[in-house]
């Protein structure tokens, strides 16, 4: 059986430990992220919000065997069955699906600490987007989030407060008000839910060319539009 990603372009797949019957998450799959599951037999799927395929467990080491892929009546969706090694959330939770809505509380314990297996950039990116759901009167990064304007002033005051710190203060001050600067540019990117690994994306793209260059191509791309 085909699946016809002209048609379809982006389908969402149901992961499911093939074992318990558990549900683990839920992601997207592209042609290209079909073609490289099969290919491979570990899981591959387009991520939305980093723009890019990426493997299951690239980062952690939690990858998923498959051990079937099933397509719907309707051809717009697939269930993959899997061996999954460690756990599927990136919270450190066997399953992503943890939290109750009607009990108001997790329903699972994180079973691995994924604290020193991803990045402090993604750990704290991904704290952020927990924030939206928190009490502004406890939570200050909630807070900056329901006001822009009080976001965009404090991103303004840390840059400022990096450059005098750059030009006049000492090593550990520089590194303090860095700190400062990236946590609240990445609460601006979680306001509009742009994933850090595409800041990384386009780092990476710039490579072997010259800031120059880079300047000229954006003052280009921008009278195009």
């Amino acid at each position: 059986m085909q699946i016809n990603w002209q048609k379809h372009k982006l389908l969402p797949a149901i992961v499911q430990d093939a074992s318990t019957k558990e549900v683990l998450m839920l992601a997207y799959m592209n042609e290209e992220a079909f073609n490289l599951t099969l290919k491979t037999g570990f899981a591959h799927y387009f991520s939305r919000s980093k723009q890019r395929i990426w493997k299951k467990g690239e980062s952690s080491g939690h990858t998923q065997k498959i051990v079937d892929i099933l397509i719907d009546c309707d051809e717009d969706a697939i269930l993959i069955l899997v061996e999954q090694k460690g756990v599927a959330c990136h919270t450190g939770a066997k399953s992503c699906f943890f939290r109750s809505i009607k009990e108001q509380k997790e329903i699972l314990e994180k079973e691995v600490d994924t604290s020193a297996t991803y990045s402090v950039v993604d750990v704290l990116y991904h704290t952020i987007l927990e924030r939206k759901n928190a009490d502004s009167k406890k939570s200050w990064t909630k807070k900056l989030l329901e006001n822009k304007e009080l976001l965009l002033s404090k991103i303004h005051e840390e840059a400022n407060e990096l450059a005098v710190a750059i030009d006049k203060e000492s090593d550990e001050q520089v590194i303090y008000e860095a700190a400062d600067l990236l946590y609240h540019s990445l609460v601006g990117l979680g306001l509009r839910e742009i994933n850090p690994d595409r800041v990384k994306q386009e780092l990476k793209r710039r490579f072997g060319m010259s800031g120059i260059e880079e300047k000229a191509n954006r003052k280009k791309a921008t009278k195009q539009k």
